[in-house]
């Protein structure tokens, strides 16, 4: 049974419903990191001189955070967010100058327990249409005061943060227009050359992770629906691979996200190069990426993975021994829908974690049901 806003263990703003609706329309929720939004983090935390800074959003349950300096979680609950404070009053910044001191955080298990907040500061990410999705906040493991100069800034940034989700709204929202529809462009003014080359710039960020440059999960999804129908229509085999890059948050943690980024690059560099004429690698997300093998049966498909695996072993590494898990699903005649497979090839992923990881695991190898 649901609960009554009046139930919950945190405020709620009286236009919660039309808050989360907007929130949702955003499509911002768990997506990839973006440079444009982790700077306005750590220029809040330049300007305020802090060591934590995060843009907060807040969903029905939970603190996500789209940026953050100096802190490694990604969300907490939002009973424990000082952000579902913050955004009762959306034309204030709302200052909590130690929070032992103040009733409402003095027990809270993020004053008590890591990362040990005693200073707040939030500014509300306010919609054009007046609803407050998040914060974003300034946090110190210290008592301190803000300036008031240091305020507005927070409260300009704020309102650039918005803009900038307006405008990620805006390029999202073409984008599926280009690649559902494919002909938004005839309705443009202007010269056919300059709009058709438009478009294919247009159509090449939409599909293409900019930090790999392989295929991103967009076009992993077309490709997926396309060698479905392929498979179906030509009674062939379909063959899923999906690839983990083993230990990745430690590499982050002790050398650095730079470090991370070039070691993802090379990764599927590596794997790309591992690709038949026919097949397509692409980033399925963080350290994780999918290869999509046509007319490809089990034992094929367990010889790709294996190259894979053991192209990433054998690569020269800089800063430490790399190697990825990889897991294998395949379907026959297409009568396996294609997210089926990628939910199996995610089981047998799990499994050759679980055996150790540096490993190749299929369908022989996972748990009977």
């Amino acid at each position: 049974m649901c609960d009554t806003l009046e139930q919950r263990p945190f405020p709620v703003p009286a236009n919660e419903a039309a808050r989360l609706r907007a929130l949702e329309a955003y499509d911002i929720l768990d997506s990839l990191p973006e440079r444009s939004f982790d700077d306005f983090a750590r220029l809040a935390s330049i300007i305020c001189q802090v060591p934590i800074a995060m843009i907060s959003l807040l969903d029905d349950h939970r603190q996500w955070f789209k940026a953050r300096v100096g802190i490694s979680a990604t969300e907490t609950p939002r009973e424990d967010a000082f952000c579902a404070h913050a955004i009762m009053d959306p034309d204030s910044v709302m200052v909590v100058e130690d929070a032992r001191d103040d009733e409402r955080f003095a027990r809270n298990p993020l004053v008590l327990g890591d990362p040990k907040i005693r200073f707040y500061a939030g500014a509300p990410l306010v919609t054009p249409s007046g609803e407050a999705l998040g914060t974003l906040c300034v946090i110190d493991r210290e008592p301190r005061e803000i300036t008031p100069a240091q305020i507005e800034a927070l409260r300009i940034m704020a309102a650039e943060v918005v803009s900038q989700l307006e405008l990620r709204r805006s390029i999202l929202t073409l984008e599926q227009a280009v690649i559902q529809q494919g002909t938004y462009l005839e309705e443009l003014e202007g010269n056919k050359r300059v709009l058709e080359e438009a478009e294919s710039r247009l159509i090449a960020a939409a599909m293409t992770d900019p930090l790999t440059g392989i295929p991103n999960r967009r076009a992993l999804k077309v490709q997926l629906e396309r060698q479905h129908r392929r498979a179906r229509r030509r009674r062939t085999d379909l063959a899923i691979v999906m690839i983990d890059i083993d230990h990745f948050k430690d590499i982050n943690d002790a050398l650095g996200h730079q470090v991370g980024d070039a070691a993802l690059a090379t990764v599927a560099q590596l794997l790309k190069q591992e690709l038949r004429a026919h097949d397509t690698i692409a980033r399925y997300g963080g350290e994780e990426f999918i290869a999509v093998l046509p007319s490809t049966g089990l034992e094929g498909a367990l010889v790709m993975a294996e190259r894979f695996r053991r192209t990433v072993e054998r690569a020269a590494w800089d800063f430490r021994p790399l190697t990825v898990s990889v897991g294998v699903a395949t379907g026959r005649g297409g009568e396996t829908p294609h997210a089926e497979l990628v939910r199996e090839a995610d089981e047998a992923l799990l499994q050759a974690k679980q055996r150790g990881r540096n490993r190749v695991c299929g369908p022989a190898d996972l748990p009977a049901h």
